[in-house]
């Protein structure tokens, strides 16, 4: 098995290529709501639990923490549960604004993208959603990588 300090930065570096390489091509519409993927995140509850962790390791996060202030978490968390939801085939729509146009101006890196991976990751490993189900949705979610790192 596979240390976490190997694996979290390893999964983050793989997850921008991945992104990388579909910054060159369509993302393909079959990578997009797939009912078994939500299911296998846990459905609703799961998500929202995931979402609820996950803001609270960012904020919590040296690396990426400033780059929240001033932001609505409430509205945050809404609106990650609906984008993950969404992506992963669970009906719901996303009614948040475009990852450009919310990310505009915050000049993020390569390395606020891959920490923000880093506790996605770990949000999802204490929900118990399994590494398989967890590479799906962060593929699903690499592709916003080109529209949030500015600089």
């Amino acid at each position: 098995m596979m240390s976490r300090k190997i694996f979290l930065p390893l999964a983050a570096a793989l997850l921008v290529l991945c992104s990388t390489a579909q910054a060159q091509a369509p993302a393909p519409k079959a990578a997009v709501a797939d009912p078994a993927l939500f299911n296998d995140l846990g459905g609703l509850p799961v998500i929202k639990k995931v979402v609820s962790d996950f803001v609270a390791l960012m904020l919590d996060d040296e690396r990426i923490r400033h780059t929240f202030a001033g932001t609505n978490l409430q509205r945050l968390d809404e609106k990650l549960v609906e984008q993950f939801c969404e992506l992963s085939g669970g009906g719901c729509i996303y009614t948040g604004d475009p990852m450009k146009e919310v990310h505009q101006g915050l000049k993020l890196t390569n390395a606020h993208f891959n920490a923000l991976v880093e506790d996605l990751q770990i949000a999802m490993e204490k929900n118990g959603i399994a590494s398989r189900t967890q590479n799906r949705l962060l593929y699903l979610l690499a592709p916003m990588q080109r529209d949030t790192v500015t600089r």
